[in-house]
């Protein structure tokens, strides 16, 4: 299978684990149901244990500034995706806050399946749940206004085709 249909694969099993998120969705007491945002990227001191986190745990592979590796659409030389940037000239920002979870929480290769390889290692074992949605509320956090607006309304059009 050509890596870009594991890709497109790896969506779709992201996809039905977004369903299966939907329990922490619809259990949020703050409103976040209906939009389906699980990164508090407005709160200051959860963006700064974010910043923090992601300096620990992300940087080296994603960059100090967000900016990913170099070249990243590429394969490396052990035929891996490199690490994209997660600023706004990165794909971050074109998944939902759900998916995004799955994919720190679980790994790459753990949603796509079939025997992929990734080096974006799943941090549920390193990381609690809480402290990857303040990373990602970080890396929200940077993004400019417009593109946090498009990423809210993602969010907000997952939350109504999941019911919440």
């Amino acid at each position: 299978m050509k890596n870009t249909h594991r890709i497109a694969a790896a969506f779709a099993v992201a996809a039905a684990a977004i369903g299966a998120g939907a329990a922490l969705v619809s259990a949020q007491d703050d409103g976040a149901s209906q939009t389906a945002t699980l990164f508090p990227y407005d709160d200051a001191a959860v963006v700064a244990e974010g910043q923090t986190l992601y300096e620990s745990f992300c940087a080296s592979c994603h960059g100090a500034n967000l900016e990913g590796q170099d070249n990243w659409r590429e394969r490396g030389p052990n035929g891996r995706a490199l690490a994209p940037p997660h600023d706004e000239t990165g794909h971050t920002w074109h998944h939902p806050d759900l998916q995004l979870f799955q994919i720190v929480k679980f790994g790459t290769a753990a949603l796509v399946g079939d025997g992929y390889e990734s080096d974006m290692a799943g941090y549920g074992e390193v990381m609690t749940d809480d402290e990857i949605r303040a990373v990602m509320a970080y890396i929200k956090s940077t993004w400019p206004e417009e593109i946090i607006e498009r990423h809210d309304e993602m969010n907000a059009a997952l939350a109504r085709e999941l019911g919440g």
